[in-house]
């Protein structure tokens, strides 16, 4: 049995879930070293092929077998879907907070926002972006929101310690827009 093909066979089988090292060291009998070697042989010869269209990337600390980013807008028009499609600027928006904040619940939100975000919450839960992750105790138990491994996903990090830090101008434009919200109720 070649080596790289058993490599390949698991994150294939695996698709968009992945698999850890530890996990392929197990499968295998390996040590996390060696799957690490392997993976490394794996995606040099994907990428010194041409006729292969495959890579692998670690997201979230999973290893997976992707397509090749020149290849996006052929796969992309073949993976047209609501759920493929780009995010707006208000659901980044809502999207960002929880990931800096979280666990927050919808009110803190809203506080920060301006606005009202039942639908937005409802759009980023169906997209696998955030998730419930418990309540908060106080009267009423409000829901508790933060991101999913798919947000780390979609996103390509590995873990929220990789969002960009926030710089005092963002923390003033957030200032500022709250202050522009509180001033046009005031109109």
């Amino acid at each position: 049995m070649n080596e790289l093909a058993v490599y390949e066979s698991l994150l294939f089988v695996a698709g968009d879930e992945g698999l850890s090292l530890k996990e392929m060291a197990k499968l295998t009998n390996a040590t996390t070293d060696h799957v690490l070697v392997s993976l490394d042989k794996l995606l040099n010869e994907y990428n010194t092929r041409n006729s292969s269209a495959l890579t692998i990337i670690e997201t979230a600390n999973k290893y997976k077998i992707v397509t090749k980013e020149m290849y996006s807008t052929i796969v992309s028009g073949y993976a047209q879907s609501p759920l493929m499609q780009k995010l707006s600027k208000a659901l980044l928006e809502t999207l960002a907070i929880i990931a800096y904040k979280q666990p927050i619940t919808r009110m803190e939100i809203e506080e920060i926002r301006g606005v009202q975000l039942a639908t937005a919450l409802q759009k980023l839960k169906l997209r696998d972006l955030i998730k419930e992750v418990g309540r908060l105790e106080a009267p009423g138990r409000p829901v508790l929101y933060g991101t999913t491994d798919y947000f780390l996903d979609y996103f390509g990090l590995n873990g929220l310690s990789e969002l960009p830090e926030l710089t005092i101008e963002d923390e003033v434009e957030e200032t500022s827009l709250f202050f522009e919200n509180f001033q046009q109720s005031l109109d």
